[in-house]
């Protein structure tokens, strides 16, 4: 379900929740779907247990999904929404370093529009 590159430098426990939130996007994951066990998830990326816990611990401080005692993670009804300024300002210096390394590789500005626009549409073709 999940693939995660362990050459990256971007930390195991990150990219799940990308991961994670990627596949609600897409609809492959919908609200009240079960998700694995940490135990089991864990051993399907051959990750450390922990850093399944940080990841699930992680997306249920944003309401992304909700833990019930006893019976596992289950994705949440509704997708969180932005709605304050400092987490969207935090999203804008993570997305910042992105765009200037983009333009600094030579890549035009229309073409990070139009890369923009194309994830938009796979977000939208589920």
């Amino acid at each position: 379900m999940f693939q995660l590159d362990n050459l990256s430098s971007v930390p195991i426990y990150e990219q799940l929740i990308r991961k994670i939130k990627e596949n609600i996007m897409k609809g492959y994951l919908n609200p009240g779907d079960h998700l694995p066990s940490v135990r089991k998830m864990a051993r399907e990326l051959n990750v450390t247990p922990n850093t399944v816990q940080k990841a699930y611990s992680m997306l249920e401080q944003e309401r992304v999904i909700m833990t019930v005692r006893g019976k596992g993670a289950f994705v949440a009804d509704k997708k969180p929404e932005i709605d304050n300024r400092q987490k969207l300002e935090e999203l804008k210096r993570e997305i910042k370093p992105l765009i200037m390394e983009l333009l600094y590789s030579g890549v035009e500005k229309s073409d990070i529009i139009n890369m923009i626009e194309e994830f938009f549409e796979e977000i939208k073709e589920r």
